[in-house]
């Protein structure tokens, strides 16, 4: 049976697996949906149609599952599906889709989402992800595996940022980051790869080599991109991590892709 503190209140309707914890003063919505080993520490509030995954932890004032801070949002009936193993701190924030979007807000798992951090309406957020103390994300926003967000960084709406990338601590993002790209800067830029956090994780020092010469053939000054993308294909076509590099950018995009400084090195 779950596990709920007297003092909290679980709507009726609301789904809860064995092994839940629920602790002092949260609140929990009739939608809510907390799967098999989650746990609320205390103060915690959940609402709207809400689904966490087994063995997330959520820390005390934070919020998830409320209306989204979009204008347009009429009320619709979205969703926020968070997956397993997260651990989510004090005042973070993550809000539904709209029909504007998704209809669905979806965070992945094995993530960690530290202190007033902020997902917004009908982001799409892969597994691993760290994001930072008061990191957020506009709407729209695409995040993939593995990627961190230092503190305070600010992602725009619709931004897309690649597996495996690094932005920097109080970084502005406009533009849509490489996978296993590192950017930096009051208005980000490209600074190189995410070269440490690939060799934490396991890149063959082959695959390092070939993305760090496909990443300045990319990104030189000579020809054209279109003509540049086709040469790094013809020359790194059997190379994974490239291959990803490529379909990213070739990929439809709201934003435009973030490019280096003058002077930049991978």
């Amino acid at each position: 049976m779950p596990d709920i503190h007297p003092t909290a209140i679980v709507e009726p309707g609301a789904r809860l697996a064995p092994g839940v914890k629920i602790g002092p003063y949260c609140v929990v919505g009739a939608e809510v949906e907390l799967d098999e080993g989650v746990e609320l520490l205390s103060h915690v509030v959940i609402a709207g149609r809400t689904k966490i995954g087994a063995q997330t932890k959520i820390f005390p004032f934070a919020s998830l599952g409320h209306p989204p801070q979009d204008l347009k949002y009429k009320g619709e009936r979205s969703e926020l599906i968070v997956g397993s193993h997260n651990v989510i701190r004090e005042h973070a924030t993550m809000n539904p889709g709209t029909a504007h979007g998704k209809m669905l807000t979806r965070v992945g798992s094995h993530g960690l989402f530290m202190v007033a951090t902020h997902i917004a309406h009908d982001c799409q957020v892969g597994d691993h992800v760290v994001m930072a103390n008061n990191a957020t994300l506009g709407g729209h926003v695409q995040v993939g595996d593995y990627a961190i967000l230092g503190g305070l960084a600010a992602v725009h709406q619709f931004v897309r940022i690649g597996p495996h990338a690094m932005i920097g601590g109080m970084s502005g993002v406009e533009s849509d980051v490489i996978p296993y790209g590192s950017v930096m800067g009051d208005r980000a830029r490209l600074s190189g790869l995410n070269t440490i956090g690939l060799k934490r994780r396991g890149f063959s020092r082959k695959d390092i080599h070939d993305l760090r010469t496909a990443y300045r053939l990319l990104f030189a000054q000579e020809g054209t991109m279109a003509e540049r993308l086709e040469d790094v294909a013809n020359l790194y076509g059997k190379s994974k991590p490239v291959i990803d590099l490529l379909e990213f950018i070739r990929s439809d995009s709201a934003r435009a892709i973030c490019q280096p400084k003058a002077d930049h090195a991978a």
